[in-house]
């Protein structure tokens, strides 16, 4: 059964948002952006309407073991490098492999459905 949310203008903006930018922001990058235009904004709202947005499919947690979780609006498959200096967050423009699943799952007795690809190194600000 769907959960059905009424609309809000707070989870329309968080959206928006995402959607203009490539740099994978944090929850409190958001909030910072936001809260200037919603006066009565917290913390635990943007954290609420990210959840939201994710159950619907419209945004991705990009989890990375960093101390705080990034978030992205392109949900279509695609990878990402993560600057080992600065954090920061990019995504790889080449295809996207759908054949690892299967080749993935050919040498072992499971189902293999998704597969996640990050590349880490040095980027161009910091030196790379």
């Amino acid at each position: 059964m769907e959960i059905r949310h009424k609309r809000s203008r707070q989870r329309e903006k968080i959206l928006e948002l995402l959607r203009a930018t490539k740099s994978h922001p944090s929850a409190d990058w958001i909030y910072e952006r936001l809260k200037k235009e919603f006066k009565n904004l917290s913390m635990g709202t943007v954290y609420r309407n990210l959840g939201i947005l994710i159950n619907q499919g419209l945004v991705r947690k990009i989890d990375f073991g960093s101390t705080f979780d990034r978030f992205d609006a392109d949900v279509r498959p695609h990878y990402h490098f993560i600057c080992e200096r600065c954090g920061a967050i990019s995504d790889v423009e080449m295809p996207f492999d759908e054949t690892l699943n299967r080749r993935a799952g050919r040498g072992c007795n499971f189902e293999v459905r998704s597969h996640r690809i990050e590349f880490f190194g040095i980027c161009e600000k910091c030196g790379g």
